[in-house]
């Protein structure tokens, strides 16, 4: 409590974050994802992106701490401290690295459309694995989860376009 005023401080307001697409592609629900997991939203809510089969780069969906870097899947945390995981295909963890190049380093700052990985979906798919990416918003509260989805842009998409937003 405030001693001088007798109210308590008011909460930090928390504004909405634009979560960007990483790659160019197809926005599709999770729902459409080739995975139980991702699919039924059990790391948390978010797109998917049925990307162009063609090399490129993968670019970070919000400005923050690369947290975590794999070369299959990535973590930033924003300024506001919510993560966001982006996922390089579906069981790409099995191909251990192979075709894909990190452009970033682990723990640094990163900005919102900065490049992190390059790959390439085409040899994923070739390799008989999706290529699809999800994009979750990490511990995302029920409230939020629902926002998430109905701000989900879906339909064709370019790297570094809004995919959703996280309120």
């Amino acid at each position: 409590m405030n001693t001088r005023s007798g109210r308590a401080p008011a909460l930090p307001v928390r504004l909405p974050l634009a979560v960007r697409a990483p790659v160019a592609g197809r926005a599709i629900s999770l729902d459409r994802v080739p995975d139980a997991v991702f699919a039924q939203a059990m790391v948390g809510p978010g797109a998917a992106i049925d990307p162009v089969r063609a090399p490129g780069v993968v670019l970070s969906p919000v400005s923050g701490i690369l947290v975590k870097l794999k070369p299959h899947a990535f973590v930033v945390t924003a300024t506001d401290g919510r993560g966001v995981l982006v996922h390089l295909g579906i069981d790409t963890v099995n191909l251990d690295g192979g075709g894909f190049v990190l452009l970033a380093e682990e723990g640094g700052p990163v900005l919102a459309g900065a490049p992190v990985v390059r790959w390439n979906p085409a040899a994923i798919e070739a390799a008989g694995l999706s290529p699809v990416c999800p994009v979750i918003a990490l511990d995302a509260d029920p409230a939020s989860a629902a926002a998430i989805a109905a701000s989900v842009a879906l339909g064709p998409v370019s790297a570094d376009d809004r995919l959703f937003t996280w309120a």
